[in-house]
């Protein structure tokens, strides 16, 4: 009786956690990539996941920049894929 978890296609965001944006984006572009187009201190001054997650989570701004940022790169995969 267990129903597998239902995707919903048009919410990019769904299931996905804060971190997982962060550790994502970090292991493609890395910290001083993130601090360019992302301008906080967390990701230009002594970096790390912690840090910047407690950061978002108080800053809906930055954190909706880092939403935007991870749901661009996976619309680019989708679209790098179907080629």
């Amino acid at each position: 009786m267990d129903e597998p978890p239902r995707q919903h296609p048009k919410d990019l965001l769904h299931g996905v956690t804060l971190e997982k944006i962060v550790r994502t984006i970090h292991e493609k572009y890395g910290w001083e990539e993130m601090g360019m187009r992302v301008r906080i201190r967390c990701f230009r001054e002594n970096p790390s996941i912690k840090s910047s997650l407690t950061f978002l989570r108080k800053t809906p701004w930055a954190r909706e920049k880092m939403e935007a940022w991870y749901r661009w790169e996976v619309r680019q995969d989708e679209r790098d894929q179907a080629q």
